[in-house]
């Protein structure tokens, strides 16, 4: 039996030390952007559910929606929903397709799943300086930063979880700190520190993270002193299979050829070409 990748304890510790003095930036703008997506949709949803670990930043905005946390098992009712949001929680999931087939399982036929999630590029400059810092000090190297996919994978996800006209997407998000430190303090507070089932369990040396400062600043610098920190975003969509929903032809099946809608004489293969 594997081993699940993310200690769910641990993260609801953190995310619960997070409200403490929450920075949820990020948040606030996965939950905007997800929005302006179902905004763009030519439909009215009426009965929209939303996971998410912070409810707090969507009972404003959906009122009369279904919120729930991002559990290993939803607390989601089968074909409740005709919109399902999953807001920027996906990625601590241990079974991400399995929450995309519950998800989906809670959708009424053509009903909309929209996701954002943290990608592959997600602190790629913090991952780099900590494990070459982490080597030079100590001569080992542990998990410190949580993997998270890659926007090719995703998208294939989708369909294994059953979802019609799948469509991921990415941006970029460069944010621009005093130095590590104050970077690892905003983490804390967004509750996206280390919950990894294999991460050390004592705590590193202080000197370890002065040379990954150091590394940092030398490697990633963002102008007037401070470091920069990348955070991929990536959007999933895709609808509950419908009978209404437009289906590719079957390969054959054309009534037109190629070489009439260019405008182009066709001919016949020579030997030896290809």
């Amino acid at each position: 039996m594997s081993q699940d990748l993310t200690d769910r304890h641990a993260l609801s510790l953190h995310r619960r030390r997070a409200l403490q003095a929450p920075a949820l930036f990020l948040h606030e703008l996965a939950r905007d952007e997800l929005l302006d997506r179902r905004d763009t949709v030519n439909r009215s949803f009426t009965a929209p559910a939303v996971v998410t670990p912070y409810p707090q930043l969507w009972e404003s905005v959906l009122p009369g929606a279904r919120i729930v946390a991002d559990d290993e098992v939803l607390a989601l009712e089968p074909g409740a929903h005709d919109l399902v949001l999953h807001a920027l929680a996906l990625h601590w999931s241990n079974d991400p397709v399995g929450q995309m087939v519950q998800a989906r399982r809670a959708l009424r036929p053509d009903g909309l799943f929209l996701a954002a999630m943290f990608g592959g590029r997600t602190l790629t400059e913090l991952r780099a300086s900590l494990a070459q810092a982490e080597t030079a000090v100590s001569g080992g190297l542990s998990p410190r930063v949580l993997p998270m996919g890659e926007i090719r994978d995703l998208g294939a996800l989708l369909q294994r979880a059953g979802l019609a006209l799948p469509v991921a997407d990415a941006q970029d998000h460069v944010v621009s700190y005093r130095d590590l430190f104050h970077l690892m303090s905003d983490l804390r507070a967004m509750g996206e520190t280390n919950a990894l089932t294999d991460r050390r369990r004592e705590v590193p040396s202080r000197a370890m993270f002065v040379e990954a400062a150091r590394l940092y600043a030398e490697a990633f610098p963002e102008g007037d002193s401070r470091i920069r920190a990348t955070f991929e975003m990536i959007f999933l969509s895709g609808w509950a299979p419908d009978e209404s929903q437009p289906k590719p032809l079957r390969p054959g099946s054309a009534v037109q050829r190629l070489s009439d809608a260019l405008g182009v004489a066709e001919r016949p293969l020579e030997p030896g070409e290809d």
